[in-house]
């Protein structure tokens, strides 16, 4: 999901997308610690920067009201 599609979302929509990044990123690093190796390596990196794109919308709408 692009940045433009975040922001079109309410907030009650983006903080549930956040809910589901962060346990998705609980997820990846449960099977790295488990020894398990991630079906695509770089998802760390994009779950990461999608939080990364909430929050600050999120910051801006707050800042904003």
């Amino acid at each position: 999901m692009n940045t433009s599609e975040m922001r079109e979302k309410s907030v009650d929509d983006l903080q549930k997308e956040l809910l589901a990044l962060r346990k998705e990123q609980l997820s990846l690093r449960m099977q790295k610690g488990a020894g398990e190796s991630a079906p695509k390596p770089h998802q760390h990196q994009h779950v990461r920067r999608d939080i990364a794109r909430i929050k600050t919308i999120l910051t801006e709408r707050k800042e904003k009201a």
